[in-house]
């Protein structure tokens, strides 16, 4: 029998399809000439559903009633044998699952069934859990049962031979309750999406058993203690691979899980599998995933469209760490190798990491994340990152002890440990460190999985001379605006749906409001404008584009008096205009639209900080973004403020006013604001930007800033490491001369850009 599971809302391995064990003993059992074989399984019943306990875990099956009675129709029964899996495990006693076994008929047998492929937790006492049973039947128990049945204790199985083992029992149990338990399954999760789904009407499969690899993390062959012997993989002959897909497909089967550890380590047992795949037209998933240095971009082409997702395990960025500590013999270029041939077929990749590994240092830590970030920006291959983990039974638990001199405690499930929460020893980084490192790697992530942006540079005529303007050396020409039209039309193909208009002081660009207006037609959702606000002292002007489809509109404003924005901005009218435009735009400003301010800070004036933020306020401007320099245009040294003075203002300005303005810092290196790196939204929003200049040059920003940023020791070890740049260094003098010529705005843009 296959029982009812609980399992945690962060589960590891694949529940839905652990009966497979159950099919397996079914089929290995079913001899008419010695005795009678029935197969319950809790999966296949009628009211086979998922459900959400008190304790906040999940049921899986039928209900208890429902699953007694299967047993009860079954006959006299005179030994129950229980296949177990993952999910009843590591010694810990599931209440329900022990009432449960008090109400089984005859003698119990429990019997791991090990299919390989999930993770084995190899902990004992299992009899003192469930005292009901009288035998436990270790890893693989097929070719033993028979001569265990009736015999008390703990017994180790063989393995058996699979090129005669007979395929799982299917027809033993009622597959349409099956497959309508998968969708209920689906349903009950919850989960917008899933990399290997579950088809319409799926079903768990085999072809090979074990991994002839050593990963120090891995339970692949859990029968095999440490330095018994080689660990191998066994396979089924080509023969019975196919008789074996065929028949799923004839008990209607449209996808196959794959539960091999590694499906792909012989390319001929894979170009087999892949053959019959092909003929018999069926979808498949391989949630265990592939070695990737045994991929090759033939077999990215086959399984295009038969496979949601092709993973593959890197484990670490680092190759020290790789060889040293997880002892998995790959080099991380067929990692990177794999990405590449994955994004060439058009097939997605996920590749699996791990952080929290023994004597692997911070600094590695950010090789793994860095790895995985950049394998994802450039490629779209999903980094899959967990805390390494001490499965019970693997040499990652074996060092553990070794350095803790004692056993690993015990827990309720092993499944959230993965996902939610480090396991550290006196070999691996701290607890909160570890934390600190994934909280800023997933926030990374987060941001790069946003809507793309384009920030469009309309002109660089300004109206102002800002001591720090980024294209202040730049020819003063407004862009062309049928190019402009042009490239809005490119960026929303590709599905951009976010554009700021930028300058220069883009309201001086006369084609402004019509740009806003064809960005909205074009179907662009989120509109910015980033301007002095000077022409807005007039009310028409102000009215107009503050109507004219846009949702944001930022005031650049740098001073919270006339003399102090004038030394900023080189004009003395310039402080009353711009204010005198952002009362009209906030009497005009209709409702959904955003209105905030821009502040650059400078050596004379970042002790203002306060003061601009309560002018702000009392201007009805509920947004307030703090940039710090960057060395482009006039930005130079002489210009700056001292970083940790400006940090330290920054962080009284937000102490005060966050709990009555939205408060951004851009450009500032996280070290700066402990504490306050969730206002550090700056790289945060220029992972997805496009920026395109007046003469239609175009650059991805975050790469375009990434160049003008610089690494120092400080960095290697920093838990933000991964998401920030780094330090900008100024220059001493500013930017040369950036001449724009005529001829360049006439230049034809390209409709094919490649957006990441």
């Amino acid at each position: 029998m296959h029982t009812p599971l609980s399992v945690a809302r962060d589960f590891i391995d694949y529940p839905y399809v652990s009966n497979l064990g159950a099919a397996q003993v079914a089929a290995a059992l079913a001899d008419p000439g010695e005795h009678e074989v029935a197969l319950v399984d809790a999966f296949a019943l009628p009211d086979a559903a998922l459900r959400w306990r008190d304790d906040g875990r999940a049921q899986l099956g039928a209900t208890t009633d429902t699953f007694l009675k299967a047993c009860a129709d079954a006959g006299p029964i005179d030994v129950t044998i229980v296949a177990l899996t993952p999910f009843h495990r590591p010694g810990h006693q599931d209440p329900e699952l022990a009432a449960l076994f008090e109400q089984l008929p005859g003698r119990v047998v429990l019997a791991d069934a090990y299919q390989s492929g999930q993770h084995h937790v190899d902990a004992g006492g299992l009899l003192e859990d469930y005292p009901r049973a009288s035998t436990w039947l270790r890893y693989e128990a097929e070719a033993d049962l028979g001569r265990v049945l009736f015999k008390d204790g703990e017994h180790i199985g063989q393995r058996p031979d699979l090129a005669t083992l007979p395929p799982p029992a299917w027809d033993r149990i009622d597959l349409e309750a099956y497959w309508r338990f998968h969708r209920r399954f689906v349903r009950g999760l919850g989960r917008s999406r899933s990399a290997f789904p579950l088809g319409a009407r799926t079903l768990p499969f085999l072809s090979s058993r074990g991994c002839p690899f050593t990963c120090a993390h891995c339970s692949s062959n859990p029968d095999v203690a440490a330095g018994a012997g080689p660990k191998i993989q066994r396979r089924v002959p080509e023969d019975r691979l196919r008789a074996q897909l065929r028949r799923l497909a004839e008990l209607g089967a449209d996808t196959v899980y794959v539960l091999d550890e590694l499906i792909n380590v012989r390319r001929d047992h894979f170009d087999v599998f892949l053959d019959e795949i092909e003929k018999l037209d069926l979808r498949f998933e391989v949630p265990n995933g592939f070695r990737a240095d045994f991929l090759e971009p033939r077999h990215f082409a086959r399984m295009r469209g038969r496979v949601t997702t092709v993973s593959v395990s890197a484990e670490s960025g680092s190759q020290r760490v790789l060889d040293e500590v997880v002892t998995k013999r790959l080099e991380l270029g067929a990692i990177r190798s794999a990405a590449e041939n994955a994004e060439r077929a058009g097939v997605p990749l996920l590749v699996h990491y791990m952080i929290g590994l023994p004597g692997e240092t911070a600094t590695e830590v950010n090789e793994t994340l860095a790895f995985a970030l950049d394998l994802w920006d450039e490629h779209r291959a999903y980094p899959a990152v967990q805390f390494a983990t001490p499965l019970p039974g693997t040499e990652l638990a074996r060092r553990a002890e070794a350095a803790t001199g004692k056993a690993l405690p015990v827990v309720s499930d092993w499944g959230p440990r993965f996902q939610k929460g480090p396991s550290p020893t006196p070999e691996t980084l701290d607890g909160p460190t570890l934390e600190q490192f994934m909280g800023t790697f997933e926030h990374r992530l987060r941001e790069s999985m946003g809507p793309k942006k384009l920030i469009m540079n309309v002109t660089y005529v300004c109206n102002n001379h800002c001591t720090f303007c980024a294209v202040g050396t730049r020819t003063q020409v407004d862009g062309h605006p049928t190019r402009q039209r042009e490239i809005l039309d490119t960026y929303r193909r590709h599905g951009v749906v976010l554009v700021d208009f930028d300058g220069g002081e883009p309201t001086l660009n006369p084609e402004l409001i019509p740009l806003i207006r064809y960005a909205k037609r074009v179907g662009y959702e989120r509109i910015n404008v980033t301007t002095n606000g000077r022409l807005c002292a007039y009310e028409d002007f102000a009215q107009k584009l503050v109507t004219s489809g846009l949702t944001t509109l930022l005031f650049s404003v740098h001073g919270p008096d006339l003399k102090s924005h004038a030394r900023e901005v080189g004009v003395a009218e310039a402080f009353g205009q711009t204010m005198q435009g952002i009362d009209h735009c906030v009497a005009h400003r209709p409702e959904g639209v955003e209105l905030g301010m821009n502040v650059t800070l400078t050596k004379t004036n970042f002790e203002r900080l306060d003061d601009l933020a309560q002018l702000a306020f009392d201007h009805g401007l509920p947004w307030l973004n703090i940039q710090f320099l960057t060395p482009f245009g006039r930005a130079t040294r002489e210009v700056a403020p001292d970083t940790e003075a400006a940090a330290a203002i920054t962080r009284e300005v937000i102490d005060r006013w966050t709990d009555r303005m939205k408060i951004q810092v851009i450009n500032l290196p996280w070290c700066f604001l402990p504490g306050y790196e969730s206002y550090l939204a700056g790289d945060a929003a220029k992972l997805a930007r496009h920026m395109v200049f007046v003469n239609n040059e175009r650059v991805n920003l975050a790469a375009y800033l990434a160049e003008r940023r610089v690494r120092k020791d400080v960095c290697g070890p920093c838990p933000h490491a991964c998401f920030c740049g780094g330090f900008y260094e100024l220059e001493d003098a500013p930017e040369p001369p950036w001449l724009v010529t005529p001829e360049s705005l006439l230049k034809r843009t390209d409709p094919d850009v490649r957006i990441r």
